[in-house]
């Protein structure tokens, strides 16, 4: 499982975050008649509340989403300044989101963009990509681990499907919002895709201009990478060609798995949860722009796979087999997040059925809302009117709980706020869906790949 090779293992030896001061852009917060809201008055509050992570709580100097934000203010290292470049990219739909929803007005949201677009310009890139993390302050590279000091291909993917939609929602608006778009376009597209297949049908995660390709991750499916393979398909000027999907991402036909749970199919093999399927981030991280509705190739129906791997996770969390405190239809979702250590204290892990740790992360069921609107409503609602005073504070629910152990981690990851802002704007409007799906650039990619939409006229 690569990101939990990597990605997971390297958050528990590194912390970063933010020690915010809230911009005088506050988002005002309605906090009456918490009982009385209907779903749609309760969605735009948790949506307009963690909102408030990419626009209270941002990075000031480049107004990118901080890796994290402690409310305490208590962070290791002092490194409060530290960018995240894939919650970033979730970040700019949530921008979009944002303005369009009327938290902040349009004219706010492009002034930010216009800040972020030209730190991104300056900041570190390696044939094109940038690191996972940024220094907020200088726009140098932040070494995720010693050899991940390079450009990091899935954020960056993730960082450009933002820029895409950034571009489509201004490009034909005012001159201001025509330029700030232009200025994304031209991100996106100087991204050396092809330099990260090092010569082979695959696409590698990582480049260092000091260990060069010593990581060694090719992306291999299934996890949360999908979209890099789309957005590198999908370059008018570095693209690469179609091999490195099929036989790279998909193996050459073995991604497709046969196994069910629950008898629920898994469709697609989970790189290292084969029986459960993966981490529900899985689910989400891909499809904040990529509409899985329609959505197929010859190895999946997309929309059938993430709604499966939901429904799994979901059934595991009822039948409770580590007999969990309070698991349950209103109490379930495992995702990688904020963990309780044995002694109590705050650690990082991939929660998922394979590693049930008795947390249950926030993001999980409320990303999951555009597949399970009953089940994810049940468990907001749950922790907004039984359990709001542990659960919820500056930018939405906390990252992490184990109610059951009367532990909650008052903390937020950009990479689990970002989704829950999307990933409901998608279910209550579509918008982030639409912008990106609709982009020429997309289609062709998808089209090249051999994918099929009829939502959207890709054949």
């Amino acid at each position: 499982m690569i990101r939990i090779s990597v990605l997971f293992l390297a958050f528990t030896f590194f912390s970063c975050g933010s020690n915010a001061d809230k911009s005088k852009e506050n988002v005002q917060e309605n906090t009456s008649g918490v009982t009385a809201l209907t779903d749609e008055q309760l969605l735009d509050a948790v949506q307009k509340q963690t909102f408030k992570y990419f626009w209270d709580y941002a990075e000031p100097n480049s107004g990118l989403a901080r890796e994290r934000y402690h409310p305490d203010g208590v962070y290791p290292e002092n490194d409060s300044n530290i960018v995240t470049t894939g919650g970033s990219g979730f970040g700019l739909m949530a921008l979009v989101s944002g303005m369009s929803q009327g938290y902040i007005t349009k004219e706010q949201g492009v002034e930010r963009l216009n800040k972020i677009a030209d730190f991104l310009g300056k900041a570190d890139r390696f044939h094109g990509a940038w690191s996972h993390w940024i220094d907020g302050n200088t726009g140098k590279v932040k070494p995720f681990g010693t050899k991940d000091n390079g450009g990091d291909l899935v954020e960056t993917s993730f960082l450009v499907a933002g820029m895409i939609t950034v571009r489509e929602y201004l490009k034909d608006g005012s001159e201001k919002e025509k330029a700030v778009a232009q200025k994304y376009d031209a991100l996106w597209k100087s991204v050396d895709w092809q330099w990260y297949t090092n010569n082979k049908n695959v696409l590698y995660w990582h480049w260092s201009p000091n260990y060069a390709w010593q990581m060694n991750f090719a992306l291999e499916g299934y996890n949360e990478c999908l979209i890099t393979y789309v957005m590198a398909a999908s370059s008018p000027t570095h693209t690469i060609d179609a091999k490195a999907y099929h036989e790279g991402w998909a193996r050459s036909g073995g991604i497709v798995s046969s196994k069910t749970k629950y008898n629920i199919p898994l469709i697609l093999k989970h790189n290292g949860a084969e029986e459960f399927g993966g981490p529900l981030f899985w689910a989400h991280y891909s499809y904040v722009g990529l509409d899985p509705n329609q959505l197929t190739d010859k190895y999946a129906n997309y929309w059938d796979l993430n709604v499966n791997q939901t429904k799994i996770n979901y059934e595991y969390c009822v039948q409770n087999p580590n007999k969990s405190a309070g698991y349950g239809p209103e109490y379930w979702g495992l995702t990688a997040s904020y963990s309780r250590n044995p002694d109590g204290s705050i650690g990082y892990n991939a929660h998922m059925p394979s590693n049930d740790q008795g947390v249950i992360s926030p993001t999980a069921a409320i990303s999951s809302i555009v597949y399970t609107p009953k089940e994810s409503v049940a468990v907001i609602r749950n922790l907004y009117e039984n359990h709001k005073d542990e659960t919820w504070g500056d930018a939405g629910f906390y990252d992490a709980l184990s109610l059951g152990n009367k532990w909650v981690a008052k903390r937020y990851l950009a990479i689990d706020q970002g989704p829950e802002v999307v990933m409901i704007e998608n279910y209550r409007t579509g918008l982030l869906w639409k912008l990106f799906m609709n982009a020429p650039e997309v289609k062709q990619g998808l089209t090249k790949l051999g994918f099929k939409s009829g939502k959207y006229g890709i054949q």
